[in-house]
């Protein structure tokens, strides 16, 4: 069965995560600088069959985009023409990096990784890619 891939996107940092080959458990993938995602998205693509892009909706508390909204459009816009057969779903973002903060503090780890900024991305992108794996489809 093909996973499904989920993105945490940022100007400086894409947190990846994915599906298990039978979609039942999520798990963090990679963080990638979003000049390089295409080519590791190519890449990734000849070894692993995918059925879904899932993305991090960034909205504000009111429910309108937020400022990165227009980003994360353009790179989904991207996505969608680079590998257009694959279909794209968003996923409401907000609390989703509070909630990998929370993550981090309750994992015991030390201070100094709790810091690691890749590591918060990967982990949003997780609970995004749970999010819509939690929805009726």
């Amino acid at each position: 069965m093909p996973r499904i891939l989920a993105f945490d996107y940022g100007t400086k940092r894409i947190g990846m995560a994915v599906t298990d080959p039978l979609q039942i458990i999520a798990t963090g993938l990679d963080t990638i600088h979003p000049k390089d995602i295409v080519e590791y998205l190519k890449k990734y693509l000849i070894a692993e069959p995918v059925e879904a892009f899932v993305f991090g909706d960034p909205k504000q508390m009111d429910g309108s985009p937020s400022e990165t909204a227009q980003h994360v459009k353009g790179f989904a816009k991207t996505l969608r023409r680079t590998f257009p057969d694959i279909p794209q779903y968003w996923i409401d973002e907000r609390f989703t990096s509070k909630l990998a903060h929370q993550t981090i503090m309750q994992s015991g780890l030390k201070k100094q990784d709790r810091k690691n900024k890749e590591r918060v991305d990967t982990i949003s992108a997780t609970i995004i890619l749970q999010y819509f794996m939690e929805q009726p489809r």
